[in-house]
């Protein structure tokens, strides 16, 4: 099976807030990418990152998070599959990296 590039789409959401909506693979050759897509946020905008579309996330792809997160300040993520929410929790980073539920998503935006 190839790999799936990864695409971020990023969407100006209300009260200052970013949403970068991502899809495809999250690993060592994409991560990048989204440090890139970060890098040309504003330091201490509110980040939600959408996982809903990710297929697979490697370690790198959770280094990526954790560089977005210093960069913002601070992340929500949603769309957490259970493998991802599990990598989490065994790595710690489910204590750093909060997890937005749906009604916390329509609260943001």
């Amino acid at each position: 099976m190839p790999d799936q590039p990864l695409t971020i789409e990023t969407t100006r959401l209300a009260a200052g807030h970013v949403r970068l909506r991502l899809t495809g693979e999250l690993d060592y050759d994409t991560a990048p990418e989204l440090i890139a897509a970060a890098a040309e946020l504003r330091s201490g905008v509110p980040v939600l990152v959408d996982l809903t579309g990710v297929t697979l996330c490697d370690s790198s792809g959770l280094s990526a998070l954790l560089v977005v997160h210093r960069a913002a300040g601070a992340i929500q993520l949603t769309g957490v599959s259970p493998h991802l929410q599990r990598m989490l929790d065994r790595t710690g980073l489910s204590e750093l990296l909060a997890v937005a539920y749906s009604d916390d998503v329509r609260a943001i935006g």
